[in-house]
């Protein structure tokens, strides 16, 4: 499993899409060019205008790599993130998800 974190994007919703595929999605192609089974995408949290474009570019990312696949995170708790990604490698039909975690206790059932 491979673990590819996204960075700062802008923070409005258009401008943050443009940016990820103009700079992450040619980052994202060379990790799955180098990952076996599957790809998570760390994105740092944002505000729920985000969700559409973010879900929808892991759904096709799912679609076009399959049957690589590959999932996403939002959040900035790194137990959080380490829970949640050891759950992605366990469940083996999971793919093409947008998981947004808060940190809220959610690591105690996924560990």
């Amino acid at each position: 499993m491979a673990l590819l974190r996204i960075g700062m994007l802008p923070a409005q919703a258009l401008a943050a899409s443009a940016a990820f595929h103009a700079n992450a999605l040619p980052k994202i192609r060379d990790a799955i060019a180098g990952a076996p089974d599957q790809l998570t995408l760390v994105f740092d949290p944002a505000e729920h205008d985000h969700r559409g474009w973010k879900l929808a570019a892991v759904q096709d990312l799912a679609r076009q790599y399959a049957p690589l696949r590959v999932n996403a995170l939002e959040s900035d708790d790194e137990t959080a993130i380490a829970s949640a990604a050891r759950y992605c490698g366990d469940a083996p039909g999971l793919t093409g998800q947008l998981l947004v975690l808060d940190g809220n206790g959610a690591s105690a059932l996924l560990s």
